[in-house]
């Protein structure tokens, strides 16, 4: 088992991701995207591509870019860890909603449906990369048109993949998940320790 600091970077500016790694005692710091990046242009879709091997793409380039970040700064070398969360229905995936209405079309489409909540995990530690895959199943009742609404115009939906966050109020209408909730949540817990695991870092 590699040598490693007490510590890791999060490469995610999302507060689900750090709160779960600090649920199972992970020290971490944020390495986030500087000014100049373009952060959002990672999760870019390529045309024809299954939703699977998208967010396994995101996930490296993500990793790539945080990478480069501590490779131009002056910061101690520490394990690296990103994720990337995409939903899909079918081949179709379902990304950050743009706007109220979208977020309302994405709500309507999975509704009394199940669909996907595939989530990706990398971890850098010196020249090793290592990848995990989540795959979980959410079934939703039937949303009423009035939930929909006031759910959208509380603003959840937005920066979140499928339209949606798991641990919101929209819980009401989940009827089953079959699979992680960390991962549904965007960090399969399990996955991420393993990987961790293997890196050597210990939590």
């Amino acid at each position: 088992m590699n040598s490693s600091p007490g510590f890791i970077y999060l490469a995610s500016q999302s507060p689900r991701r750090q709160q779960l790694l600090q649920q199972i005692g992970v020290r971490f710091e944020l390495l986030l995207p500087c000014s100049h990046e373009d952060a959002e242009a990672l999760e870019s879709e390529v045309s024809g591509e299954l939703p699977a091997a998208y967010v396994e793409r995101v996930t490296r380039a993500k990793l790539r870019a945080a990478q480069e970040r501590l490779r131009m700064s002056t910061l101690p070398a520490a394990p690296i860890l990103c994720a990337d969360t995409t939903v899909a229905l079918g081949r179709r995936i379902l990304g950050k909603p743009r706007d109220a209405l979208d977020a309302a079309r994405t709500l309507r489409l999975l509704s009394s449906r199940t669909h996907r909540v595939i989530t990706a995990v990398a971890l850098a530690s010196g020249r090793r990369e290592w990848l995990g895959l989540s795959v979980s199943r959410v079934h939703f009742g039937a949303l009423p048109r009035r939930e929909i609404e006031r759910y959208v115009a509380g603003g959840e939906p937005f920066g979140k993949a499928g339209a949606y966050a798991i641990q919101s109020s929209i819980a009401a209408w989940v009827q089953r998940i079959e699979g992680s909730y960390s991962g549904i949540m965007g960090l399969p817990l399990y996955e991420t320790a393993r990987l961790l695991a293997r890196a050597g870092v210990r939590f």
